[in-house]
């Protein structure tokens, strides 16, 4: 992206926003801004990861790979949403070394700790879950920041696109001041 918030994208209050027309950068920024925070691309895991995920929500109860999936979302505030390619061979690959088993119900594969998965659950309770590091620093709940930026540059896109010149510049005028305080929040100990 070759252009600011300020260039193209805000100048003159474009109206009727043509993809790569007046006010199109403004939709390459939100992207971008899209790409940095996706959950699949935040904060990238390890197999290990995925693998002592896996092992900490079976060992509350039996799930198949979808509710796995949903639940480290869900526990990740969203900042976490392994993909099935990288849950699927985990499971495979702990069913291989015998530390789950798989039960075919329904077309559904269920999966549920053996004793040796569950001595190895039980070995790394002591630390903590993997989710619990995605959804931010002691409890800062990052999850939430991406989707607020987000938001933040999808409304800033739609009054680049339908706005008025004169409500163009308020909202220069309010990004600029949210990028300050953002970052006097970092200067603050």
């Amino acid at each position: 992206m070759h252009e600011t918030y300020q260039g193209a994208g805000f100048a003159g209050g474009q109206r009727g926003f043509r993809p790569g027309g007046p006010g199109g950068s403004i939709w390459d920024a939100v992207e971008q801004l899209r790409g940095a925070f996706d959950s699949r691309g935040g904060p990238r895991k390890s197999r290990g990861d995925v693998r002592a995920a896996v092992l900490a929500l079976l060992a509350e109860r039996p799930m198949h790979g979808y509710q796995i999936i949903r639940e480290i979302e869900e526990r990740s505030g969203g900042a976490w949403k392994p993909s099935p390619g990288s849950v699927y061979p985990t499971l495979q690959l702990l069913a291989d070394e015998g530390l789950i088993t798989a039960e075919e119900s329904g077309g559904r594969k269920t999966y549920s700790l053996t004793e040796g998965g569950r001595a190895e659950a039980d070995a790394a309770a002591e630390t903590p879950a993997p989710w619990t590091a995605s959804s931010g620093r002691e409890g800062g709940g990052h999850g939430a920041l991406p989707k607020a930026g987000i938001e933040l540059a999808q409304a800033a896109a739609q009054v680049g696109r339908t706005g008025s010149p004169e409500q163009v510049q308020q909202a220069v005028t309010v990004l600029e001041d949210a990028r300050r305080r953002l970052y006097s929040i970092l200067a603050q100990d």
